[in-house]
């Protein structure tokens, strides 16, 4: 109800590598690269390269840097050892709102690229499954034939282009690219001039990662928030006056729910999820198996309300900060709906440590099972707060959370004979 990075490239001969890494290295000491002007800093500008060191950035998933890349003459440079599985390096801080600005050099044939919006976790294990990519890529001397998606300056596997607006310099020479990305509106530029530009998460944006590359790759680009990345995909490539400007992020308040049928969200597994009467139903159904119902986007900092009346057993939750790993399963931690005497609005870890906090034995009959109750969740940095018709259950913080992004989630838990029906959904961004 929402609306490959494939190439296969051949291997440099040893010595054509070193023959690229010395060539791109000769010409980047050029004079005053990797320092910002005094009107730069004004107004906000960063640097994520100091020319002479790898401060600041890591392996993909890692905590420090192992990767094939190094410094050379004020450039940072892959020696062009990484492959589709690695070569991938991080900056250590996230970024959200942004303008982000780069030189790039490439050995002839080379290919690379800049992502952003990343999301490290053990369950990816590549970067491009998550997080958007300005595709950088020698298409003169390319080896293979491109698809348009995979060609220079593309959303890869998602927007292209405007061709006829690109001047490239040829290769061997610097190019600057840009990537704007604010609230949603993104922007690629090339050399000066803007080439391409969209809006994420619009039904145009989700029909397209539904319909090609990303069709099994569920949380492709869905991140607000995430480290930038640089790829080593096999070529040397060099990189100087890497910097950012942040912009401010946007609260607003989303639909998630309206009232006539399921737009806005993705089912997986096999138990029921239905409107009827403008109420939102979850019900078993003949495998009587976990089943969920989950956001298309990620909502991370957010005040959600929403009612809840368990028509049979009642046992259910809300996910908050979760993904989908793989098949029917979420990922996360959910805010607990169950029946008297287990813990409605207590948190629970889906992986790993299970009950984080539990409700205290006297507020469980605040529930009132067959009726209608409202479920008020408050997600702020490490801290969640759940309330229970007006009644605060827990106030719980925690850093582990406080470092997840991720989809709200309603859950049915399996063994049968659940039905839970929903409505009024109300949802702040903070």
């Amino acid at each position: 109800m929402c609306r490959m990075k494939s190439v296969s490239v051949k291997k440099l001969t040893s010595g054509f590598a070193a023959f690229c890494v010395m060539t791109l290295g000769t010409s980047c000491s050029e004079a005053k690269q990797n320092t910002l002007t005094a009107e730069e800093s004004a107004s906000g500008w960063q640097l994520l390269f100091d020319g002479k060191t790898l401060s600041g950035w890591r392996d993909y998933n890692g905590t420090v840097l192992t990767q094939p890349w190094h410094v050379v003459d004020g450039c940072i440079q892959a020696k062009g050892d990484g492959s589709d599985a690695s070569g991938y390096i991080v900056t250590e801080k996230q970024f959200e709102n942004f303008e982000l600005s780069w030189d790039w050099k490439l050995s002839k044939g080379g290919n690379s690229g800049m992502l952003y919006h990343v999301v490290e976790r053990p369950q990816f294990a590549v970067p491009y499954v998550t997080g958007p990519e300005y595709q950088l890529i020698d298409e003169e001397n390319f080896l293979e034939p491109l698809e348009e998606w995979q060609k220079l300056g593309v959303d890869y596997a998602m927007y292209l282009p405007n061709k006829s607006l690109m001047t490239v310099h040829p290769q061997g020479e610097w190019n600057n690219s840009k990537i704007t990305f604010d609230n949603g509106h993104v922007e690629h530029w090339l050399n000066g001039v803007k080439i391409l530009e969209f809006e994420a998460w619009t039904n145009d944006w989700f029909d397209r990662k539904n319909s090609g590359k990303w069709t099994n790759a569920p949380e492709y680009g869905l991140a607000k928030k995430g480290v930038l990345c640089l790829q080593d995909h096999g070529y040397p490539a060099s990189f100087r006056n890497i910097k950012i400007k942040e912009l401010p992020r946007k609260n607003r308040e989303a639909v998630l729910f309206n009232g006539v049928d399921l737009t806005g969200w993705e089912a997986y597994g096999t138990e029921l999820w239905y409107v009827k009467d403008g109420l939102l139903y979850c019900e078993n159904g003949a495998d009587k198996n976990y089943g969920y119902l989950a956001t298309c986007e990620y909502y991370d900092d957010f005040d959600f309300s929403l009612e809840f009346k368990q028509e049979a057993d009642g046992n259910s939750g809300v996910f908050i900060r979760s993904f989908i790993e793989e098949g029917v399963k979420v990922n996360g931690w959910q805010v607990e709906v169950a029946p008297n005497g287990h813990d409605t609005g207590g948190i629970y870890e889906s992986y790993g440590r299970g009950w984080l906090i539990q409700i205290p034995d006297e507020k469980e009959e605040i529930l009132t099972e067959g009726d209608w109750n409202t479920l008020r969740i408050k997600v702020q940095g490490d801290n969640v707060t759940t309330w229970l018709n007006g009644e605060e259950m827990v106030n719980f913080n925690d850093a582990k959370i406080g470092t997840g992004q991720g989809r709200i989630a309603l859950q049915i838990h399996d063994g049968g004979g659940t039905k839970v029906a929903w409505r009024n959904f109300v949802l702040h961004t903070l």
